[in-house]
């Protein structure tokens, strides 16, 4: 398959339009789900003054110089995601299913009793863990009253002069393109005596949608962490965080004219307009955070990661086909417009918000602990680079604009009586959003059992979460959206053993 690049020589109007980035593709990065190890999971990942598990030195690095033995852990998580999609009141429901290794890695313990400076005690930590699962599944259909599609197309088609007609998709930039699939596809068609676009399809206020969106993917972590404990009182830490990121959205929007034909002309019947984004890229952040042990029973948490540096490449692909009526000689006829080609866009930068987190523990006695975290993000912070183009700086400006600095709550506890650990968690995340109606909260609630043969454990846990939000149509012109419901199950198994 041929692919377009196209170049950074293309200059201001590649400002304008190489392609359709919005907040959402900084909000997947900004916004990371709960995973990791099943315990770290049970108990909603209040960690960052607990310490002593793998995934718990993503909450404070500090955490690694609790444990008292090396440890490898491995997690293997299942995910179900369903939808309720509501569409001018009709609901649509979906799912999607998927099963991972989540998490994999190791904890070396180093001691010193006989060091006379007081640090007595280092750990050195390597752990794998996806980040965020992007598999997902959401069909949205129902009549809109409104508008069509071709409102996606003539937003484009107009914003330039002449006929777009003839040309070839690998000369023209992302503006152009778009006219010229929706001029080829019949959807809208060029009038010479007043330079404008109009549309084929027939008016009425009846269009009846049906949009399918796949998404597959992860964004991974790879964590170096390093920590050292202060005469058993003090313990201190730092992560280097390496990010990995690949994801496939693949979006299918199918639309029937439910409104009579022009006694003239061309009139579309149906159409359906394809899209794939790929993107792939890499990341870097740190992690500091300590843990003062105030007493036995009493330990307090303090942690900070810096924004994550990201570099991202996008790949789209596009075809549109129709059925479309021509009253001149009162045939249906079929367009399929497919260029055949990649367009791959230059390297851009997301920069993620910085997080800091506060934590405290109580400990009581061997019994249990109850953990409580409160975590802060500003996402207003969020940033495209480069700012110098327009495409971004517009983003940017209605980043700061729209997002807020928002919190998260996190509450932990776990009970053993004697081999058997039994775990529950609390989890609720604020919207990025000041107005929650495009991304809602999340709020999540789990459970968990461990048991523990001597020199290894075994953990399991079920997690619940639900958010809601709007998913558009398509990214610009159709503004109607779609109301969707989203409820997480995931269920994950640990294996932790000693050596």
């Amino acid at each position: 398959m041929k692919k377009i690049l196209f170049s950074l020589l293309i200059g201001s109007a590649f400002t304008v339009s190489a392609q359709e980035t919005t907040m959402s593709d900084a909000l997947r990065y900004g916004i990371q789900n709960l995973n990791g190890t099943a315990r770290y999971r049970a108990m909603g990942g209040a960690f960052g003054a607990v310490g002593g598990d793998l995934s718990a030195i993503n909450s404070n690095p500090a955490g690694s110089s609790i444990f008292n033995y090396n440890q490898a852990t491995i997690s293997l998580s299942s995910f179900n995601k369903s939808n309720t999609a509501n569409y001018f009141g009709t609901n649509t429901k979906s799912n999607d299913n998927s099963l991972d290794i989540n998490q994999l890695g190791a904890v070396f313990v180093f001691n010193d009793n006989q060091a006379k400076s007081g640090w007595k005690k280092f750990a050195l930590g390597l752990n794998y863990e996806n980040a965020n699962n992007f598999d997902d599944f959401i069909v949205s259909e129902g009549t809109n009253p409104f508008n069509s599609m071709d409102s996606y197309f003539l937003r484009f088609a107009n914003a330039r002069t002449g006929n777009i007609g003839g040309n070839y998709y690998e000369d023209l930039d992302f503006i152009d393109q778009q006219a010229l699939l929706g001029y080829d596809s019949y959807l809208i068609d060029y009038d010479s005596a007043t330079d404008n676009y109009y549309t084929n399809v027939p008016g009425g206020g009846k269009y009846f949608h049906k949009n399918t969106i796949q998404a597959k993917g992860y964004n991974g972590k790879f964590t170096m962490n390093f920590s050292g404990a202060y005469e058993d009182r003090l313990y201190v830490g730092m992560n280097m965080n390496f990010h990995f990121t690949d994801y496939l959205r693949s979006s299918s929007l199918y639309e029937s004219n439910l409104n009579a034909f022009y006694t003239t002309g061309f009139s579309i019947d149906t159409a359906r307009f394809n899209n794939e984004l790929y993107t792939y890229g890499s990341g870097f952040s740190m992690n500091f955070g300590a843990i003062y042990k105030a007493n036995q029973n009493i330990r307090l948490g303090l942690a900070y990661e810096t924004p994550t540096w990201y570099r991202l490449n996008d790949e789209l692909t596009q075809s549109i086909s129709t059925n479309y009526y021509n009253a001149t000689n009162t045939t249906m006829n079929q367009a399929f417009v497919n260029p055949n080609s990649v367009n791959v866009y230059p390297t851009y930068k997301i920069q993620t918000p910085s997080i800091l987190t506060s934590s405290a523990t109580v400990l009581f006695g061997k019994k249990g602990l109850l953990s409580v975290d409160y975590i802060s993000k500003n996402f207003a912070k969020t940033q495209f680079k480069p700012n110098s183009e327009i495409i971004f700086s517009t983003l940017n400006m209605q980043i700061k604009n729209e997002l807020q600095d928002s919190y998260e709550l996190r509450i932990g506890g776990e009970y053993k009586i004697k081999q058997w650990s039994v775990r529950g968690g609390y989890r609720f995340e604020q919207s990025p959003y000041k107005v929650k109606t495009a991304f809602g909260d999340v709020t999540s609630y789990s459970s968990g059992l461990g048991y523990n043969f001597g020199n290894s454990k075994l953990d399991i846990s079920y997690t619940n979460e639900n958010r809601e939000r709007t998913e558009a149509l398509l990214t610009s012109g159709l503004n109607d959206t779609a109301r969707i419901k989203n409820k997480n199950n995931n269920v994950t198994l640990t294996y932790v053993v000693n050596f």
